[in-house]
């Protein structure tokens, strides 16, 4: 039966970390309240002590689509058990505990990622919420939209996108949205290929290199070998694990590659949100 709220029971998750850690620019904080769009849903989020709590705007059906965003079946006692047993895992953990990898939609993630091209998260949001708000088709909540298709964008022109304040980014969310309208790049496809491959493959798209096709793959396709080293990542590696002298640029990529285990994509998060949040 269709409703407009749900509780979803879970353990170890902090909501609050999870939606502000970099892996997705939609959601925003009212106090208690997480606000945002997935797709044709206007949400509310509400952390409790049973888990949490889901406001839609309208009835919805089935609630599977939130479940299978927020990950709530994932036993998160189990991935941090494959965790190097080393003093920063050890530390990031403890920071961040409760936080969780999002799984979100491919395309709404490609093209988010492709916008984070060297900009800070804040810009980022900036960037997005302007692409939703011309482009996107409106929810039943008076200011806000969904993610615009690939077709939608495909029909853009380069001054329409650069309006959104996305500077040189434009070209290749143009060239992405087109590729995958037209079916020359299918986003489905990549569900079924190995990582080396599904990596090759987003990384034909103009604009996109290693770091975004390994945030691709690992937010929106749950890959959680992919380890994505952007500045950030480079910067925990060399100051938690190479404390007293400087590693090369290939030496932090051989640790990135060997050390973190078979969810490494996970441990990369922590590590990521720990350096961010001890920083501010």
């Amino acid at each position: 039966m269709a409703a407009s709220e749900i509780l979803l029971p879970v353990r170890d998750y902090d909501l609050a970390a999870t939606l502000d850690s970099g892996q997705v620019f939609r959601w925003q904080r009212h106090g208690a309240v997480w606000s945002g769009v997935l797709g044709q849903h206007f949400l509310q989020l509400t952390q409790t002590e049973a888990g949490l709590h889901a406001r839609a705007a309208a009835p919805v059906a089935d609630w599977n689509f939130l479940r299978e965003f927020l990950q709530t079946d994932v036993v998160l006692a189990d991935i941090l058990k494959t965790f190097p047993d080393d003093e920063p895992m050890r530390a990031a953990v403890a920071a961040c505990h409760g936080l969780r990898l999002l799984r979100q939609e491919p395309w709404e993630c490609l093209a988010s990622f492709i916008l984070s091209s060297t900009k800070q998260i804040v810009q980022i949001r900036q960037i997005v919420a302007l692409l939703c708000e011309r482009f996107g088709e409106p929810t039943l909540v008076a200011g806000t939209a969904c993610f615009p298709t690939p077709a939608r964008i495909a029909a853009a022109t380069e001054a329409e996108l650069r309006a959104c304040k996305m500077g040189f980014r434009a070209p290749s969310l143009l060239n992405a949205a087109r590729q995958i309208a037209a079916g020359k790049l299918d986003l489905e496809k990549i569900r079924t290929l190995d990582y080396a491959a599904a990596r090759a493959e987003l990384m034909t798209l103009r604009g996109v290199g290693g770091k975004i096709a390994d945030c691709v793959l690992l937010f929106g396709y749950g890959f959680d070998t992919a380890f994505p080293v952007d500045v950030w990542i480079e910067r925990a590696l060399q100051e938690l694990y190479f404390p007293k002298r400087r590693a090369s640029e290939k030496r932090l990529r051989r640790l990135a590659e060997s050390h973190f285990g078979p969810h490494a994509g996970y441990a990369q998060q922590y590590l990521f949100h720990y350096m961010r949040t001890r920083l501010k």
